[in-house]
Order: C-alpha cells, then structure tokens, then sequence
C-alpha cells in the first residue's frame, strides 16, 4: 500500500490522539470529514492501523517494576522456538517479546509489582519453561524516554 503526505500525518495525528473526531482530523489536514472517514476505514482494512488502545499508567496499576530479561535456549531449534514462543505468549507479564540475534535467543519485557514479584515471576513461570539454558535480567532504573508511536 502506498501512503501519500496525508495518510502519513493523518497516522501521526492518531498515534498522538486517537479519540479526536474526523472533523477535528479534516480541519488540521485541510481535508473533509467524509474524507477523513474514507482514509481512515483504508488504512484500519489494508492493515496500517492494526489496533485503538488506551495508554495505562504503569504507577497507577501498580506495575511500575519493569524488567528485561535476556532468555538463552538450551539449543536453537525449530521445536524449541515454537513451544517457547507459545509459552511466552501466555504470560500476561511479559508486554513484549523479541527473538534476536547474537548471544541471547529473545528479550522479554516485563512489568511487575516489585522485585518480589519478578521473583516470583521468574520461579514459578519463565526458569519452569522447558528449553531453556539461561536467563540474565536488567531492571529499569528510569524510564527516560517512552513512545508507542512509530516514526513517519
């Protein structure tokens, strides 16, 4: 699918807000409403908008203990990736998963309560997974800079 300048700022404008209406869209882009719907519907059903979410605050749920962790199988094979893959899916935890190259196989991010918890998190859910050789865990200390928005 090709974007045009208007599909691109139209984008930027919904990742910044999505809950704007289509008049307040038509009016920064100098478009009409029906134009903005129109664009809008092609970019949800060719798949360059894939989802609307609401941006929780980590604090206020008392997940503010975020974790990366680098995850080594045991041995790199077809097999094994696929039940990890599956298993890490499950785990409400873990808000990303990244299979890698280099030294690691994959890096988790994770949000728990407290380091109590990603104690608990790691014994009783990603060191039981089978296929895997090692783990190593960094914790955040700030979060300097985070954005959900991809760069048009």
């Amino acid at each position: 699918m090709k974007l045009d300048d208007k599909d691109i700022k139209l984008l930027a404008l919904l990742q910044d807000n999505s809950k704007k209406t289509n008049k307040e869209y038509a009016l920064q882009l100098g478009l009409s409403t029906t134009a903005i719907y129109e664009r809008i519907k092609r970019l949800e059903r060719t798949g360059a908008i894939r989802n609307y979410v609401a941006l929780v605050d980590k604090a206020k749920v008392n997940r503010n203990f975020t974790v990366f962790c680098h995850v080594k199988l045991v041995q790199h094979v077809k097999d094994n990736i696929a039940q990890f893959e599956a298993q890490v899916l499950r785990l409400q935890e873990v808000v990303e998963c990244h299979h890698l190259s280099g030294d690691y196989d994959y890096l988790l991010k994770i949000h728990v309560q407290d380091m109590d918890a990603y104690r608990h998190f790691m014994v009783n859910k990603l060191t039981a997974m089978s296929h895997i050789g090692s783990t190593q865990s960094s914790f955040t200390i700030k979060e300097v800079k985070h954005s959900t928005a991809i760069p048009l």
